[in-house]
């Protein structure tokens, strides 16, 4: 359902950069978005149909992968086109080393020991959060807390799968309410902007 509006939000984000590191930025970002609903939607297709069970293996652990990539994703935005005094770029890298890390324990490990899974889950994406709001420039924070915040309520109704009715149905609407919260700030924030426009909101 949210295939379309995400290729269609990143054709946006894109048509919004002003210089060659946003549109890249903008790229990375989109390909995530477009990534995880694609991957999330092909896999609740082949567990629908019942059959390909091979497939629908693959497309679980893409599933959950996917994730990883696209935390990662939604912090680098924020840890490269706000200054944070050399300390963005160590951020930067250990948030991608650990979405590395995420999605080959998916590989290794799916399904096996879903508390540290969900641990893994929580862990880079609440982190990093502590470092980009800690940043002098206060613009876009409340976006980016309301998107975080509402990433971390969707857990409550993923981890009731099963035990409430359309818990999972739920959990997918406040993913795609979480990741508008962050889209929104990005665009409305980061892109379009040079560096002399966003050292005004200092």
């Amino acid at each position: 359902m949210m295939i379309i509006p995400s290729m269609f939000g990143t054709w946006w984000m894109v048509g919004l950069a002003k210089t060659k590191l946003q549109t890249f930025i903008a790229w990375i970002f989109g390909f995530a978005l477009i990534s995880l609903f694609t991957t999330s939607s092909l896999f609740h297709l082949f567990a629908f149909m019942g059959e390909c069970k091979t497939l629908k293996y693959i497309f679980h652990i893409g599933d959950r992968a996917v994730i990883y990539l696209f935390i990662a994703s939604s912090y680098t935005p924020w840890l490269t086109l706000r200054e944070f005094n050399g300390i963005g770029d160590e951020v930067l890298s250990i948030v991608w080393t650990m979405a590395v890390v995420g999605i080959l324990y998916q590989y290794i490990f799916h399904e096996k020991y879903k508390i540290l899974e969900l641990l893994l889950y929580l862990i880079i994406g609440v982190c990093p959060a502590i470092v980009v709001c800690l940043q002098r420039q206060a613009a876009g924070m409340f976006e980016l807390a309301l998107g975080g915040a509402t990433y971390i309520l969707g857990v409550v109704f993923f981890k009731m799968d099963g035990r409430m009715p359309f818990a999972h149905a739920i959990w997918h609407c406040f993913v795609a309410g979480g990741a508008l919260w962050h889209y929104y700030a990005i665009c409305t924030h980061l892109l379009g902007h040079d560096h002399d426009e966003l050292a005004m909101h200092l």
